[in-house]
């Protein structure tokens, strides 16, 4: 027996779970996914969800505000046994929830209780965190609040992104919707209640939380770069005597050892040091070297190759006005 599932998600979180749901035993009748966007120029963004549901001749259905009541109507006509929600963003009403038979499930890409909310995969890197996944969950009216029905962990690397951890725990996330559906299917799975005392928040990242601190720890800058990328990314201005700050995009750094950061213990947070074709930059607690970095309305570059134009020597990483 395979159930009747609708697909709700709009992100590319959601794509491998779908594609994996198209691919299945299971009747997957219907996808519910956002209104199309016209860009700048009036360009088209693609919806990658709504390619997959085209190509798998599944229905498409995008309404500007899901819980209407004309959409509700519609979604109860899909008949559906259970609504798959990864990435769609809107709320879903309680009304909503109550049409499949059995429920929806969230896929969510932090170990909850941590991390509800918008954004939990940068804020696992932002925060430093070693391990991370993807856990699903019976959606209930309070945010990410409902009973875990399946978890999925995974070690962060080292250097690896928001957006690198992102498209893995995408990929981890489609054996486990297929592995907690057939245990919703056979009614042989264990819903586990989060831990209220364990919660913490990931609300939305906006672009100005990008601005670097230069007086935090050297390994918090780490954090706070890989974190960032693929958006807002990590940013500052470069302050040099006699020229106009220029805003430059952090994309790789390296914490330096105690004694490599001992010459620099003089030097204030964001002053910078210039040791040949090497960017030194001084921390809350030692310095960073910079690796790579993108000046404003210029290309990603290594920093011997930003160097060739440019002395920091004497410089400082800051805010727009210091």
């Amino acid at each position: 027996m395979s159930l009747r599932v609708v697909m709700m998600g709009t992100g590319t979180f959601a794509l491998p779970a779908f594609q994996a749901l198209i691919d299945s035993d299971h009747d997957v009748v219907g996808l519910v996914t956002q209104p199309d966007r016209v860009g700048r120029g009036h360009h088209n963004h693609v919806n990658e969800m709504k390619e997959a549901a085209l190509a798998g001749g599944v229905e498409v259905f995008q309404p500007a505000n899901v819980n209407t009541e004309e959409s509700l109507q519609q979604l109860d006509k899909f008949q559906a046994d259970i609504f798959v929600v990864a990435a769609y963003g809107q709320i879903l009403s309680s009304e909503l929830l109550d049409i499949p038979r059995l429920g929806a499930i969230n896929l969510h890409g932090s170990l909850l209780p941590k991390y509800r909310g918008a954004a939990p995969v940068q804020f696992a890197v932002l925060n430093g965190e070693t391990e991370s996944g993807v856990t699903i969950f019976q959606i209930e009216p309070k945010l990410d609040a409902g009973p875990i029905l399946g978890v999925v962990k995974t070690d962060i690397g080292p250097k690896e992104t928001s957006g690198e951890l992102h498209d893995r725990m995408a990929e981890l996330s489609a054996p486990l919707t297929l592995e907690v559906l057939d245990g919703l299917e056979s009614g042989n799975i264990e819903h586990l209640k989060q831990e209220p005392t364990e919660v913490t928040r990931a609300p939305k990242i906006r672009k100005e939380h990008g601005a670097i601190d230069w007086s935090m720890r050297s390994d918090e800058l780490g954090w706070h770069v890989r974190g960032m990328q693929p958006w807002p990314m990590a940013f500052t201005f470069l302050h040099l005597p006699e020229k106009k700050s220029t805003r430059i995009l952090i994309l790789d750094i390296v914490e330096l050892s105690e004694d490599e950061a001992a010459s620099m213990q003089n030097l204030q947070p964001g002053e910078t040091s210039q040791v040949e074709k090497r960017i030194f930059v001084r921390t809350g607690n030692g310095a960073v070297e910079i690796l790579k970095l993108q000046p404003s309305g210029k290309r990603p570059m290594s920093a011997a190759e930003f160097l060739n134009g440019t002395s920091v020597q004497s410089g400082k990483f800051g805010p727009e006005s210091l």
